[in-house]
């Protein structure tokens, strides 16, 4: 499988989102779930916000981490793997 260098690049943004994807999509969620309660209750705390969401970010890459890491290594293995057919 030859890859070319805008391959190679378009995969490592691809990864690079995909990897992403979990922690932010918990501090997404846990942003709009805060930010409605800061609406209804009329709290207007910034610590609010950032406390649930590093926590968040924190769970996140504990459960997916054993995930992130083998999609991490899968992509390596295939750059590294096929570095002979992009020195030439």
């Amino acid at each position: 499988m030859e890859l070319t260098f805008l391959e190679v690049g378009s995969r490592a943004v691809q990864t690079a989102l995909l990897l992403a994807a979990p922690a932010l999509a918990l501090s997404l969620a846990a942003g709009f779930v805060i930010s409605i309660f800061q609406a209804v209750t009329s709290i207007q705390e910034q610590t609010l916000t950032f406390v649930p969401k590093i926590f968040l970010t924190g769970i996140a890459l504990v459960i997916f981490g054993p995930w992130m890491y083998r999609v991490m290594n899968d992509y390596a293995v295939a750059v590294f793997g096929n570095l002979q057919h992009y020195v030439r």
